[in-house]
């Protein structure tokens, strides 16, 4: 285990990362002991702070220290897993035991089993420093300051800004250590801090929500307060007025932070358990063209302070920056060591999920800012919030409930609301006719706004 992880005790933890590796190391001889064909121990950590505030008030503050153990043991090729928040040596016994006995009268799977050894991660690539880790010395009362400034300087932004929904800050950090029967150790720490305000414009009949945020690993890189409020209050007054359009079938643009979401239904899509239960839309797609042909994915596990990033997966297997898409043609899924041997293949390190992905276009050129992307669209519906969950990953069916911006010559005209987008997912990927330089990161995720050719807007 790294020396640099030992003060993390004084960095608000209560257990050591040697402590942690103790635990694991204990627990997988007691698995030994029971009898168990193979074994895997994880055992975390986790510290958090989230302060509200509504209109100068706090609302709520809410403290958290987690912690567990999970067991998963293996004999044969049946499979039990448990887990206990008690660390204490019997519990650790019980706890083993219970797993070991799920085990025991489950069904032989011939896909079950822990990765194989020439797939995990050495113990030089899991110790690699990815710059996860940067507590916020921030307490409850620094917290509700932080969200005042927010939430103030929204309110006097414009005296249309008449009420709020409250702000939000919260610092959150963890940590980690797991191994297991085959050789592989492996933990670290991360941390992950935002803050958020949803501003309410207009009055009466005329009233439009909307938000915005910041999120780091470090709280350094977070936005001013000021900053994230002024722009939450300029989204909200901007859907003052909001009307209905009659149905139609038109280009659609996705907003930056929206478009990650159309990057997520691919993941989805492509990735092991979906595909090997055959609920989703682009089955046996590799090496088939599911996208526009200047379209481009590529992963990156290794970006420093990145949300994505990790050394290796939730089994213990490497990570490696990869090209997903190439040309619009799926270079590979995302599998666990389970859903690889599903489906006859060999596992990509995505047990937990995928991680740090960028999706680019050949045809974009460092001038395609929102502007240039509104100017593309010409005539059509701009998309700034979706509503619902309406996504058939079985099918590929598309439909939200959606808001923003009717577009008439390359300029916005007038808000709109209280319309639904539909379309298919396999026909949306192929229109997609361009894609911004106005690059945005969700989560893990990061892409610029997507232009889609043609979908169907149902409204009044």
């Amino acid at each position: 285990m790294p020396s640099k992880h030992d003060s993390q005790t004084s960095a608000g933890f209560s257990f050591s990362p040697a402590q942690f590796q103790q635990l694991v190391e204990d627990t997988l001889a007691i698995a030994r002991q029971r009898g168990a064909t193979d074994a895997a121990v994880a055992v975390s950590e986790g510290v958090g702070l989230s302060v509200s505030v509504r209109k100068g008030e706090v609302e709520n503050v809410e403290r958290n220290r987690d912690k567990s153990i999970g067991v998963t043991v293996f004999v044969g090729q049946r499979r039990g897993n448990a887990s206990t928040s008690d660390f204490s040596r019997a519990s650790l016994e019980q706890t083993v035991q219970a797993a070991h006995d799920i085990a025991r009268y489950t069904a032989e799977d011939p896909a079950a089993g822990l990765p194989d050894e020439q797939d995990l991660v050495t113990p030089r690539q899991a110790g690699r420093n990815l710059n996860l880790h940067h507590p916020w010395n921030i307490d409850a009362a620094g917290a509700a300051e932080r969200a005042r400034q927010a939430e103030e300087a929204a309110l006097q932004t414009d005296r249309r800004i008449t009420n709020s929904e409250g702000a939000g800050v919260s610092a959150m950090q963890g940590h980690f250590y797991a191994g297991n029967s085959r050789g592989f150790r492996g933990g670290y720490a991360s941390s992950r801090h935002s803050l958020s305000v949803a501003p309410i414009a207009g009055k009466g009949q005329n009233m439009q929500r909307d938000y915005w945020y910041t999120s780091e690993r470090d709280p350094a890189d977070l936005a001013p307060a000021a900053a994230v409020g002024r722009y939450a209050a300029e989204r909200s007054l901007a859907r003052l007025n909001s009307r209905k359009i009659p149905t139609c079938e038109v280009p659609v643009l996705f907003e930056s932070p929206l478009a990650a979401g159309l990057l997520g239904a691919y993941v989805q899509a492509t990735s092991g358990g979906a595909l090997y239960r055959k609920a989703s839309f682009l089955l046996d797609s590799l090496g088939r063209r599911v996208m526009s042909p200047h379209l481009q994915i590529e992963e990156d596990p290794f970006i420093p302070k990145g949300k994505g990033s990790a050394p290796f997966d939730d089994e213990g297997v490497r990570t490696k920056a990869r090209t997903v898409l190439k040309n619009g043609e799926v270079q590979s899924y995302f599998l666990s060591s389970y859903s690889a041997r599903k489906l006859g293949l060999r596992t990509t390190g995505h047990a937990g999920g995928s991680h740090n992905l960028h999706m680019r276009s050949t045809l974009t050129r460092p001038g395609d800012d929102l502007p240039a992307m509104l100017r593309k669209l010409h005539r059509g519906l701009f998309v700034v919030e979706l509503i619902g969950q309406g996504v058939n990953y079985v099918t590929g069916d598309y439909s939200r409930g959606a808001a923003g911006f009717w577009v008439e010559d390359g300029q916005i005209a007038y808000p709109v609301h209280e319309v639904t987008i539909a379309g298919q997912l396999q026909q949306m990927f192929q229109g997609i006719v361009a894609v911004g330089a106005d690059e945005f990161t969700t989560g893990s995720k990061s892409v610029g706004s997507i232009l889609i050719d043609r979908m169907k807007v149902a409204g009044a």
